[in-house]
C-alpha cells in the first residue's frame, strides 16, 4: 500500500506472500457462495488485533514474554513495519454489529485508527513494563531489543478505511491504544 492512503472496501486484493494470499482466497471463496448460491454472508477486514490471551506467536505477547524472561526482542527488519492496531473487544463487538446488522453479501473494514510501527510498538510495551514491573537488576526492557531478518513478502504497512462500518453501523472502537495496550500488558503480568 506504501506510506499514505487506506485499504477500502473496494481495494484490489494485492497479496504478496503465500499467508495473505490464503487470507484472500478465503474471502473470495465466501463472495463466491453468496453470488452463486444467495448464501448470507457478511465479510470484515480488520486490522492488527491485540489484547489478552492472543496467541504467543504475535508480536505483543512475544513482546512481553521476552520482556519477563530477560530474553532478546526480536524484531524484523529495521521495526519500521506499520500496523493499525485494534483491541480485541473492539473487533469482536464490530463483528456482532456486522452479523446482525450488516447487508448480505457486504464486506467492512474494521480499523482502529492506531497506526504504530513495530518499534514504536515494543518500546511502549517496554515503557509500560519499566512502570508496572521494573527489572530486577535497574536496567530498561528496550535493552533486549534485537533487530532481525525481515520475513519474506512483508508489506511494510496496512491500514485500513473504516468509514463504511462506522457510517453504515455506527461503530466506533470503545479502547484507544493507550488504554488497550495497559490492560493487555497488566493481562500478561498476572498471566506469568
Amino acid at each position: 500500500m506504501g506510506n499514505s492512503g487506506y485499504f477500502s472496501e473496494t481495494t484490489p486484493y494485492a497479496p504478496n506472500s503465500p499467508y495473505s494470499a490464503s487470507k484472500a482466497g478465503s474471502d473470495f471463496l465466501v463472495r463466491a457462495y453468496h453470488h452463486t448460491f444467495g448464501l448470507n454472508v457478511t465479510t470484515s477486514n480488520c486490522s492488527n488485533n491485540y489484547g489478552p490471551k492472543q496467541h504467543d506467536e504475535k508480536l505483543i505477547p512475544t513482546i512481553i514474554r521476552n520482556c519477563l524472561n530477560l530474553s532478546p526482542i526480536p524484531i524484523y527488519g529495521k521495526g519500521q513495519n506499520v500496523r493499525d492496531w485494534l483491541y480485541v473487544t473492539d473487533h469482536a463487538k464490530a463483528i456482532d454489529l456486522i452479523f446482525h446488522h450488516g447487508k448480505s453479501g457486504e464486506t467492512y473494514n474494521v480499523g482502529g485508527h492506531n497506526e504504530r510501527t513495530n518499534l514504536e510498538i515494543t518500546n511502549t510495551v517496554c515503557q509500560i513494563l519499566d512502570q508496572l514491573k521494573p527489572r530486577s537488576d535497574g536496567k530498561k526492557y528496550a535493552e533486549l531489543i534485537t533487530f532481525v531478518k525481515d520475513r519474506a513478502g512483508h508489506d511494510l504497512r496496512y491500514a485500513i478505511n473504516p468509514e463504511k462500518i462506522t457510517a453504515e453501523l455506527n461503530y466506533k472502537p470503545d479502547e484507544s491504544f493507550e488504554t488497550g495496550i495497559i490492560k493487555t500488558v497488566k493481562w500478561y503480568i498476572n498471566k506469568a
